[in-house]
């Protein structure tokens, strides 16, 4: 409406009134605004201290490796911790943006955002919104001239169903026996989880680390009573009927010419005392991709009470190929004394030097220390180009570019560790990698080997969170269960395979007697849905 069209009265009075109640409602607005400016000022400036914040978490994490010096020294715990933090600082700007987002006008649209489109996979559901038929629009057509697509993602809650079989019996007239179908075979006789239940219970617990007394509590929600103590029966059966495949997966693993071996501590209960110990949890990886290789890849766990060498000496058995460690004195006992070369050999884990002396030049106390983990970087710029290639064409191009650094970085070592107090952090860096030298150079000349041993501490890695929800009672107690079945799960993760649908199948499979002649069928890497 325009001011000309404005009906005003000749009262003049009436005509003061209607300017002061205007003016009022003029002040509200004008209060209402700037009160409006303020907040979002607020929040606008809260929203860029946060997305300075993230940003720097996102430098530190995914950064190029020359910007971020440190990332293979973040600690399970730490990269645990840092994505709490963007989880909850994404939250926090969510939060903000609502807050300003209430205070825009009914009318304003916000700009559309990029978005990634939805796996295709996934069940489409249609729903047609017609526009509402008004009185003008009687007697005349509609023409369809184009319409608006929008896409949300949905979620069907996990709910509990009953499956009832029913196995009827029958008799034929005037003659003896009665007829009925078999039973179907379960790897519960006679109990009240299907395999896929047993599938998903596993899951939660030994891949994401979804403790058994959570689990009831959350199944309560849905009115299912199922009590942790019989669920650990469940699993201890099911860790039981899965032996053999784990034991098949360490027997792939053994047939690499190179695997990677780590092992990380569990806590675990001391048996009579109620005090606590710490175990072991070995892990066995392989991973042929990195050089070429078509084979899959896979990890196999062994839970030990101990750390000694026997345990890996005991897991290997007659393993002759490349063994890439960490720094761990016990598989130096696994290496024939002579030297020969028709034993296992051992290659070195750079990034555990590494780590060392990154150490040091983040506390800026050791130029040495700085000058080390800058020409190692390069290091791994080569090997970034260099993945998935040929043996061959890895070790030519190591010789061509990363055995000048190596050796100038002995060299530099060498020089500086009669000059330097033997006491001192840097002394022991330098020690540590100066002793090292020879499996530590092995992956110039051999193409088959990594400069770090980053395949088996990522396969590891998950069971370090699955550690902080779980209290072991020794191998007897649930530690090889664990090693099991987490094994099985992991390697399905590793080759992009849904842990509950291999483990349903493959349960169901075992239950009904699965010859083992045909046990590489079930592994996680020939799965077929």
């Amino acid at each position: 409406m325009s001011a000309d069209d404005l009906s005003l009265p000749d009262d003049m009075d009436l005509l003061k009134s209607m300017v002061r109640a205007m003016a009022q409602k003029t002040a509200a607005l004008e209060d209402e605004n700037a009160a409006l400016k303020a907040r979002n000022s607020d929040a606008d400036e809260r929203i860029k201290r946060l997305m300075q914040i993230l940003k720097a978490y996102d430098r530190a994490r995914f950064g190029r490796r020359s910007e971020k010096l440190g990332a293979s020294e973040a600690s399970a715990d730490d990269e645990a911790q840092q994505a709490f933090v963007f989880e909850e600082i994404e939250t926090g700007i969510a939060a903000l943006r609502a807050q300003i987002g209430k205070g825009r006008p009914s009318g304003e649209k916000r700009p559309p955002r990029p978005r990634k489109g939805f796996p295709p996979h996934l069940e489409r559901v249609e729903v047609v919104i017609e526009p509402e038929d008004l009185p003008e629009h009687a007697g005349k057509q509609k023409v369809l001239i184009g319409e608006d697509v929008s896409e949300r993602l949905d979620v069907i809650p996990a709910k509990f169903r009953v499956i009832v079989t029913r196995r009827p019996k029958y008799a034929f007239k005037g003659w003896d026996g009665v007829i009925q179908a078999r039973a179907p075979a379960h790897i519960i006789e006679s109990g009240m989880p299907t395999e896929a239940l047993l599938a998903q219970i596993a899951v939660s617990k030994y891949a994401d680390g979804l403790p058994l007394y959570r689990q009831e509590g959350i199944y309560a929600r849905d009115l299912v009573d199922l009590d942790r103590r019989l669920m650990a029966q469940w699993m201890g059966r099911v860790g039981f009927e899965l032996d053999i495949l784990a034991d098949h997966v360490l027997g792939e693993v053994l047939k690499g010419t190179r695997v990677f071996a780590d092992e990380t501590s569990l806590p675990t209960l001391a048996p009579g005392t109620g005090a606590t110990k710490t175990a072991w949890l070995w892990a066995y990886a392989r991973d042929d991709s990195t050089f070429g290789g078509s084979g899959p890849p896979m990890v196999a766990y062994r839970f030990e009470d101990s750390r000694s060498g026997d345990c890996a000496r005991r897991h290997l058995g007659g393993y002759c190929g490349i063994l890439q460690v960490d720094g761990y004195a016990a598989y130096n006992k696994l290496i024939r004394k002579d030297g020969g070369n028709d034993g296992r050999r051992l290659a070195g884990c750079w990034a555990h030097s590494r780590r060392r002396f990154y150490e040091l030049h983040a506390a800026g106390t050791s130029e040495i220390a700085t000058a080390t983990v800058e020409r190692m970087t390069e290091l791994w710029k080569l090997e970034a180009e260099v993945r998935g290639q040929s043996p061959e064409a890895r070790a030519a191009a190591r010789q061509a570019i990363s055995a000048p650094i190596v050796a100038e970085l002995f060299r530099l070592w060498q020089q500086t560790l009669p000059r330097i107090s033997g006491k001192s952090k840097l002394a022991e860096a330098l020690r540590y990698a100066i002793s090292r030298r020879e499996i530590f150079e092995r992956f110039l000349t051999e193409g088959m080997i990594e400069l770090d041993s980053n395949i088996v501490e990522r396969a590891i890695r998950p069971q370090t969170i699955t550690r902080k929800n779980s209290l072991f009672a020794g191998s007897d107690g649930g530690g090889r269960t664990w090693a099991t079945i987490a094994t099985l799960l992991q390697t399905c993760k590793m080759n992009n395979v849904d842990p509950v649908a291999w483990l349903t199948q493959t349960l169901e499979r075992i239950a009904n007697q699965w010859p083992s002649a045909e046990i590489d069928a079930l592994m996680p890497w020939n799965y077929k849905a």
